[in-house]
């Protein structure tokens, strides 16, 4: 998965992670990766992270998206909207030649 699509899928579901080893299980990369996200994401203004004040586990957080955040989020769903509906109309074009080129399969 792409760094685009890995900071989209963690904006769209930033109030759900439990911890960076699950959504880096879930997303099937590494903890590194996901924390090298997340960092980046926290330095830009789009996410705020918080530690949970009654945990016993002082690591765990939670990852609030911010009005910064949620504009990103929406840039980057229409950017991979945008890109997804031209691999569509790509692979369209490419079954209407394979058709033409063989109209008896």
């Amino acid at each position: 998965m792409a760094n685009e699509e890995l900071k989209l899928t963690i904006l769209r579901n930033s109030e759900s992670i439990k911890t960076q080893k699950s959504l880096a299980d879930e997303l099937n990369c590494s903890v590194g990766k996901i924390n090298y996200i997340l960092k980046a994401l926290i330095d830009k203004g789009y996410i705020k992270a918080q530690n949970f004040a009654n945990s016993e586990n002082k690591k765990n957080y939670k990852y609030i998206l911010t009005p910064k955040g949620i504009q990103e989020k929406i840039a980057l769903t229409e950017k991979f909207i945008k890109r997804k509906k031209e691999e569509y109309e790509e692979l369209q074009r490419e079954l209407d030649f394979m058709k033409k080129e063989n109209p008896n399969g």
